[in-house]
C-alpha cells in the first residue's frame, strides 16, 4: 500500500504562484509514474501534468507554459510549480501514484485563487 500525502495548498493572489508536494510512502518511488490532478466543484476531475519513472513529463494544454512538474527519488517526493494562477485554477489538487496495474490517490490539497 502507497500512502501518498500532498502539500502546499492554500490562498493564492491572482497572478501569484504556489508549489505543491507529494510525499510518497514508499520505497521504490523512482519506479513509480506520478501525476498531479485536480477537481473542481461540479467537474469530473482532469490531468495536470504527469511524470514518468524515467523522468519524461506531459502537461494538460490548459496550464501548459505555467506548470512545472519534478520529482526528488531521494526524498520520494513529486512537486507541482504552479505560476501565474487564475481563478479558474482553484480546485483540489490530487496526487496520483501508478505502477503497472497498480493506482494510488492522495487526499487532495486545495488551492484557490482569490483576491
Amino acid at each position: 500500500q502507497v500512502q501518498l500525502v500532498e502539500s502546499g495548498g492554500g490562498l493564492v493572489q491572482p497572478g501569484g504562484s504556489a508549489r505543491l508536494s507529494c510525499a510518497a510512502s514508499v520505497r521504490t518511488f523512482s519506479m513509480y509514474n506520478m501525476g498531479w490532478y485536480r477537481q473542481a466543484p461540479g467537474n469530473q476531475r482532469e490531468l495536470v501534468a504527469v511524470i514518468t519513472s524515467g523522468g519524461s513529463t506531459n502537461y494538460a494544454d490548459s496550464v501548459s507554459g505555467r506548470v512545472t512538474i519534478s520529482r526528488d527519488n531521494a526524498k520520494n517526493t513529486v512537486y507541482l510549480q504552479i505560476n501565474s494562477l487564475k481563478p479558474e485554477d482553484t480546485a483540489v489538487y490530487y496526487c496520483k501514484a501508478q505502477y503497472g496495474l497498480m493506482t494510488y490517490w492522495g487526499q487532495g490539497t486545495q488551492v484557490t485563487v482569490s483576491s
